[in-house]
């Protein structure tokens, strides 16, 4: 096989970002699982940074009477004529994502056993239906969500304290719905596939428990407000469970997920005559300790051509976290390739890609990133120190400056993060 270029590196994992994007589109993958018409009404429902295009798709593929609202961040909204697309805040909850919550439980009321209620949840959803509990303010959902996504806890432990504090996630929105059929449509963001860690669940019987979501509030330290702890230590926050009768009318359907994104970036690179492998779709951990590792792996590569020889790719997908200790702009895919790049140390010939598959990396509309063995030594020549800007937070200011950002705008999609990590040739087999 030909010498990879540096320019032809490039190009081709960012191919790769966008094959796996692709292969998420609502268009793509949503019709097949549609339900057949019923009898009463349809009422659409849902909520994700993916839930706009996939209530147009709804209405394209629909021969019939609909209508419905669903809620998605700012800039993903699409034009639907038949369903209200509101547009809300994410990460961080706004009041826009409240009233829309609030408008979609009134919605669902009243409904009857002939009724169908198709919901469309995708990742995001978490922010963008807040509703609390009563005894607890907005504003405590949003200390308690910042507090949250600062902390280090896992997508999984996050969602657990959010639906045990809110009035429509963990299966309340299903409950709202009875006696009507539920059908949920899911794209998942999330490591596992879980459905109730997909946008918290709203259509979904919980099996957690208050007392979990108080241990991981204690576990990380977390500050929050009395009233919240409150909620949780007297068993007032309780979701719905297994076997609760307001769920037995509960249809769960996976529309796509983040290992069908990573076979098809893998399709574009074993087209190019390199091969794949796919260490994982759920890695979670630390963004920079999961970085050392894949750094560790990718010099095993390199100096000993194992335990594949090179060229290869090696993918991976999942959710990091990132424990905030700087006041830069991160991202969690960024965080991951500037301790990445740290720990390569420019080494030859490897080059990388990481970006959120929604167009968005922490708080940035910026997806991630692209390194590159000269990754380090560009940034000393402009004054920038890597370990400080790790140490920062600042991912996003750290690729930006090299010019280096991945920018996709809203991909209307999210099937969690994408990450790539080319290496060109094995010492053995240099000359």
């Amino acid at each position: 096989m030909k010498q990879i270029s540096s320019t032809e590196a490039r190009a081709l994992l960012r191919s790769m970002f966008d094959a796996a994007i692709a292969a998420a589109q609502p268009a793509r993958c949503l019709p097949q699982h549609l339900p057949p018409k019923p009898s009463g009404r349809v009422i659409v429902i849902g909520a994700g940074k993916a839930s706009a295009e996939m209530a147009r798709v709804v209405e394209q593929h629909w021969d019939g009477e609909l209508s419905g609202l669903v809620v998605t961040r700012y800039g993903y909204g699409v034009p639907c004529s038949r369903v209200d697309i509101v547009e809300a805040a994410h990460p961080v909850p706004d009041e826009a994502g409240y009233h829309a919550a609030k408008r979609m439980l009134n919605m669902v009321q009243g409904l009857g056993p002939d009724d169908l209620v198709l919901c469309l949840i995708s990742g995001g959803g978490s922010a963008l239906l807040s509703l609390p509990l009563p005894g607890i303010t907005f504003e405590d959902k949003q200390a308690v969500n910042k507090a949250l996504l600062a902390s280090g806890a896992s997508i999984a432990e996050m969602n657990c304290v959010r639906r045990h504090l809110s009035a429509i996630k963990g299966g309340r929105l299903a409950a709202a719905c009875h006696p009507a059929k539920v059908v949920t449509l899911l794209i998942s963001d999330v490591p596992g596939d879980d459905p109730i860690n997909i946008a918290s669940g709203p259509t979904v019987a919980d099996p957690t428990t208050c007392a979990e979501a108080l241990a991981i509030i204690n576990r990380y330290g977390i500050q929050v407000p009395e009233r919240v702890l409150a909620v949780l230590r007297s068993g007032e926050g309780e979701t719905v469970k297994p076997g609760d009768v307001r769920s037995s009318g509960m249809q769960t359907h996976m529309a796509t997920n983040p290992q069908i994104a990573l076979r098809a970036a893998a399709a574009v690179a074993r087209d190019a005559g390199i091969p794949v492998h796919i260490l994982g779709d759920s890695i979670e951990g630390e963004a920079r300790d999961v970085a050392k590792v894949m750094a560790g792996i990718a010099h095993q590569l390199v100096r000993h051509g194992q335990p594949f020889p090179a060229p290869c790719i090696l993918l991976s997908g999942g959710e990091t976290t990132v424990t905030v200790r700087g006041a830069g702009r991160g991202g969690r895919n960024v965080e991951f390739l500037l301790s990445l790049a740290i720990a390569l140390n420019s080494q030859p010939g490897v080059y990388a890609i990481a970006g959120d598959t929604d167009g968005v990396d922490g708080q940035e509309d910026i997806a991630g990133a692209l390194l590159s063995p000269d990754t380090l030594t560009r940034a000393w020549q402009i004054g920038i120190h890597p370990s400080d800007s790790l140490a920062r937070n600042d991912g996003h200011g750290f690729f930006e400056a090299l010019g280096d950002s991945v920018v996709t705008g809203p991909t209307l999609t999210n099937v969690n993060d994408f990450r790539a990590i080319l290496i060109t040739a094995d010492e053995a087999n240099k000359d």
